[in-house]
């Protein structure tokens, strides 16, 4: 995690560097939007890197030349076998998209229809189907 939050530090300071002198040459706008947003970006993976690291309180092996393959292995995850909610997310993101071109009635159908697959999506696991798991 050390490497990360360095990295991405580094493109930090970058990315506003690089928004300094564009904003002196006469950048455009779009930019001088598009590089500080890029700088937060880096900023929040930089911090959400560093936080990690300063919460586990060791060197992970990934951070340790001598470190062997065998140290980082074990679980990584919950990784759930099938879902339908991300399909009817996709749907209704496009819907709610539409009615941003078409007209504020379909906007509002699709963001009600998105709150709910959301919704779904985040509290699949809480059926009790799925609560020996």
């Amino acid at each position: 995690m050390r490497f990360g939050w360095q990295l991405f530090g580094f493109l930090t300071i970058f990315y506003l560097i690089v928004t300094l002198v564009y904003w002196q040459q006469g950048g455009e706008v779009v930019g001088l939007t598009a590089l500080p947003l890029s700088a937060g970006l880096a900023l929040i993976i930089a911090f959400y890197f560093w936080f990690t690291e300063r919460r586990l309180g060791a060197n992970l092996p990934e951070d340790r030349p001598e470190a062997e393959i065998s140290e980082g292995a074990g679980e990584i995850g919950f990784f759930p076998p099938y879902s339908w909610w991300p399909l009817a997310i996709g749907f209704t993101a496009t819907l709610t998209a539409f009615g941003l071109i078409i007209g504020w009635w379909l906007f509002l159908i699709g963001v009600g229809a998105l709150v709910l697959s959301v919704m779904g999506f985040v509290l699949e696991y809480e059926k009790p189907e799925y609560q020996d798991h």
